[in-house]
């Protein structure tokens, strides 16, 4: 996943104290039973010390002792209990921050889908949105409890071995430092090494779901050995990535470890002296400086060892932080919901299909949500400003229209136009015109750069979402097919309870009833993922199937009947014939008869509008078009 400068740029925006800062409450009671912790620490030693000081020095009686024994295990007790409450809110935290993390991502790569179609591979933006959103769990559930107790329990420690005995409390004081020191310069390396980690991760995923999704035109086209060694190649790319980070693991583990036994062997033999040489020291107070200085290192050493782990997390939280920076949307704490597809009896609700939202039929760009920040949203947030039901089918105005993909990409302008309602309309102009963009703006699913499409005199921007595509339907050449039953697949049209005589009589006019009596289980056969099982023309015969359970007020097509044979053309044609007659129709068209019955006629060349009318009028006014279509005449005719 390549990161460009601009987005590193944007990447100080601060995601991490904004996510902590929802939990301060939190970490606030992190840090209150950190104090007792260390108090709780402090004691257990305190009592330890008593006890053997007792029986191997005093010789006293175990019996005599049973007080300090069992006080000793409450402390213990305590102890134990106040560590597990520190690690079950740092696995709240985490849990929490983890979930906020992947609403964000889903809404921003949500927000404008056909942007985010077009930037990387889509096995890269499900790794990121689980594997890396996964991988950020250690900060918040380690990092942050362990970093709390690091800084306030050793502070307590110190300060009680200075109490007992200054020149121990100044080897403390003065080896500790080591420890933040060697977890600063390794930290900085298991950052970086975590950032590439995942890249090689988003590369690999993205690949192996490419090659999978591909396997056939691979195979068709001799290309399968190479793309085996290309995954091969990604594959080994994570391993060396991942063992670097093992690498700096072990050797940080060696070095920290090392620092903690040095650190106790003088901390041991200064005691040593002052004990059996000097004799100018109690064994009690010896032993009790003995206990407390383990726990003082060790301390530091699990605060090191969650360092590292918090250093590989935040290279998957500046991943994170990048793609929606990248994608130029700053997230608010507000998520969309969905509804619910519910299956009951004979009455099926189609909003969602096998966990996949739909909202029209347009490939999987589905749950739009609402761009927020500096870029302009496809849709309001609000559900208040909603678009007057009389005012269907609408009049729809681009006002001076643009929209560009980004630096050095594809432009359009469209400039201003007005379609009257219920006019049919057809787009044409040569591939790579605009046509499809201009479709997108029209159906709200691009945010226009500048200008605005505006429905029924209310711009399509301020309108509700669920408004507008409650009276739209877009069926594009590949209209997409859920894993699920014919009938679900058809009732995924609307967002009401529907019957199954609803949905048998729109695959009857939409010509799917001679399909649905071939198939085993009529209805209720199951179609695979993408419509595996169903031809081109059957395909588009569901879709249009959904539409007749819709009924539009607007019908968007991406030329559906391209590549079909005439039957199954005619079949359709007729469909949206009757489909057309209460509805305002736009249409990519491609081929002369669909051209010449539209009202009016959009003419596209290189990102510009530069033709309106009637076939007729621009045969006259317009040289390319006539070109186009004297091209299409001699094709018919040869």
């Amino acid at each position: 996943m390549k990161k460009s400068k601009t987005g590193r740029g944007r990447q100080k925006s601060g995601l991490l104290p904004e996510l902590m800062a929802a939990h301060q409450k939190r970490t606030l009671l992190i840090r209150l039973l950190s104090l007792a912790l260390g108090a709780a620490t402090i004691g257990q030693a305190v009592l330890l010390a008593q006890a053997v000081q007792r029986i191997f020095v005093e010789k006293a009686a175990p019996a005599s002792l049973i007080a300090v024994f069992a006080l000793l295990l409450g402390v213990m007790a305590v102890r134990t209990l106040l560590a597990h409450a520190n690690g079950r809110i740092g696995l709240r935290i985490a849990a929490d921050a983890k979930k906020e993390l992947r609403a964000r991502l889903l809404r921003t790569l949500a927000a404008n889908p056909l942007i985010t179609a077009r930037q990387g591979q889509t096995g890269g933006k499900v790794s990121l949105a689980l594997d890396t959103v996964d991988e950020a769990d250690g900060y918040f559930s380690q990092y942050t409890p362990k970093m709390i107790e690091a800084s306030i329990i050793p502070l307590l420690i110190l300060i009680a071995v200075f109490i007992l005995h200054v020149p121990s409390g100044l080897i403390l004081l003065f080896t500790a430092p080591f420890i933040p020191l060697f977890m600063a310069l390794i930290g900085i390396q298991t950052k970086h090494k975590s950032e590439e980690k995942f890249e090689q991760l988003a590369r690999f995923s993205g690949t192996f779901l490419d090659s999978l999704q591909g396997l056939v035109t691979l195979k068709l086209f001799g290309r399968a050995k190479r793309q085996e060694r290309e995954i091969e190649r990604s594959s080994l790319s994570y391993r060396d990535a991942t063992m670097d980070i093992l690498r700096v693991a072990f050797t940080n583990t060696f070095a920290l470890e090392t620092i903690v036994m040095l650190g106790i062997g003088i901390v041991a033999l200064e005691l040593a002296l002052q004990l059996v040489v000097f004799k100018n020291m109690q064994f009690h107070t010896a032993f009790l400086i003995l206990l407390l200085v383990p726990e003082f290192y060790n301390l530091l050493k699990n605060m090191g060892t969650a360092f590292h782990g918090g250093r590989t997390s935040l290279g998957a939280i500046r991943n994170i932080e990048l793609t929606l920076a990248e994608n130029g949307i700053r997230e608010t704490q507000t998520a969309g919901q969905s509804d619910n597809q519910s299956v009951r009896g004979n009455t099926v609700t189609g909003s969602t299909m096998m966990g996949s939202t739909v909202t029209s039929d347009v490939d999987a760009a589905s749950d739009l949500g609402a761009s927020r920040g500096d870029q302009t949203p496809a849709f309001a947030a609000s559900q208040e400003d909603s678009v007057p039901e009389k005012s269907f089918p609408p009049a729809i105005e681009l006002s001076e229209l643009s929209f560009h993909y980004g630096s050095d990409a594809f432009t359009l302008n469209a400039g201003s136009l007005l379609i009257e309602p219920g006019q049919q309309i057809a787009i044409v102009g040569k591939s790579g015109s605009g046509k499809t963009t201009l479709l997108h703006l029209i159906a709200g699913l691009l945010p226009p750069s500048s200008g605005e499409v505006r429905i029924a005199g209310r711009a399509l921007t301020q309108a509700s979402e669920d408004d507008w595509f409650k009276h739209v339907t877009y069926i594009t050449q590949h209209p997409y097919i859920f894993a699920g039953t014919v009938a679900e697949n058809i009732a995924i049209g609307t967002d009401r309870d529907v019957s199954r005589t609803e949905i048998v009589q729109a695959a009857e006019a939409a010509g799917l009833s001679a399909l649905a009596a071939e198939l085993e289980h009529g209805y209720d056969t199951i179609v695979g993922d993408g419509g595996r099982g169903l031809s081109g023309g059957e395909k588009q015969r569901l879709a249009l199937a959904r539409a007749f359970l819709k009924r539009p007020s607007v019908l968007l097509f991406d030329e559906p009947t391209v590549g079909l044979d005439l039957h199954t053309e005619r079949i359709l044609m007729q469909a949206i014939a009757e489909l057309s007659q209460q509805a305002t129709v736009i249409t990519i068209a491609h081929r002369l008869h669909t051209i010449r019955q539209a009202d009016r006629i959009l003419f596209m060349e290189q990102g510009r509008l530069i033709g309106s009318g009637s076939h007729e009028e621009l045969l006259d006014t317009l040289p390319p078009y006539a070109q186009m279509v004297e091209i299409q005449r001699k094709g018919i005719t040869t």
